[in-house]
């Protein structure tokens, strides 16, 4: 008697969406590696094959800019390169520029592009803006060897430092690139005229960042607000490895260092958050 009965109870089980870094679930980039590897090689297809431009491009791109620029901002404006021939001191600065420009302008409309794939199968949502910001690499490698040409043309011999600051550098803009390239991705696929914008943003980023001037040239007092752009910290620290450039302030690339890192958090944080509801939208 008294015994109580469970019979007419009901359990009762809620499922949501997980939020935050937890709904990336960033094991999985690593399992699904090879599709990760698909999506890069696809685009250095459909960029490179049956092309006869595709490499010329590659290297006409920044070779062309660097003269227009040396032209304008060398020889008419009478801009600085501390001691540093401009044409080899504005290559430099304008090879990772164009990989973070390229990059992220192809991240921006890479959830879009790949509509069709998000609404059928499931994978890693975050695989398509990164592989998004690998294929440019090629574009950058070829590039570089005009790099060298132009080193041993004027006689210009690498710092020591730059077997290992140069990788460090290529990381640190492309973990730029990723965390821009994501966030803006994710915004792309709610709001269409993001995509529009980027060209304007990009052109007006490239200014704001020293690639053509050098960044000594601002004010001391105003440098602290500069460094808040991080292609302030890895263009000086390239300019350093390879030309052997004025060592760039250890305070400024610690500004750098953290807004990028914190660029990074945010976009892979925004993207987590908006993927949730990305086949509903797109």
């Amino acid at each position: 008697m008294g015994e109580s009965t469970d019979a007419g109870r009901r359990d009762w089980f809620v499922i949501e969406p997980e939020s935050g870094f937890s709904s990336l679930r960033l094991e999985e980039l690593w399992a699904y590696r090879e599709l990760l590897g698909f999506f890069a090689w696809r685009d250095l297809s459909v960029r490179y094959k049956q092309s006869a431009l595709g490499i010329l491009l590659a290297l006409l791109t920044p070779l062309m800019t660097v003269v227009i620029f040396s032209v304008i901002f060398g020889q008419l404006a009478g801009i600085g390169s501390d001691r540093v021939p401009y044409p080899l001191f504005c290559y430099v600065g304008l090879l990772p520029w164009l990989f973070l420009s390229q990059s992220v302008q192809r991240a921006t409309l890479s959830m879009v592009a790949e509509r069709n794939l998000l609404t059928k199968v499931y994978f890693p949502r975050l695989i398509v803006p990164i592989s998004s910001t690998l294929a440019p690499l090629v574009d950058l490698a070829i590039a570089s060897s005009i790099l060298v040409v132009m080193m041993a043309w004027y006689g210009v011999i690498p710092n020591p430092h730059a077997l290992y600051l140069v990788p460090l550098c290529l990381v640190w803009v492309w973990l730029v690139a990723v965390g821009v390239g994501a966030l803006l991705s994710a915004l792309n696929v709610y709001f269409r005229d993001v995509g529009q914008m980027i060209p304007f943003l990009i052109q007006v980023w490239m200014y704001a960042s020293p690639v053509v001037y050098s960044a000594r040239l601002l004010p001391e007092r105003l440098r602290w607000v500069y460094a808040l752009n991080p292609m302030v910290g890895v263009i000086p620290w390239l300019r350093f490895a390879l030309l052997s450039h004025a060592k760039p302030p250890g305070f400024s690339t610690a500004i750098s260092l953290s807004v990028s890192l914190g660029l990074v958090a945010i976009g892979i944080a925004c993207f987590a958050r908006m993927e949730r509801s990305f086949a509903d939208v797109v």
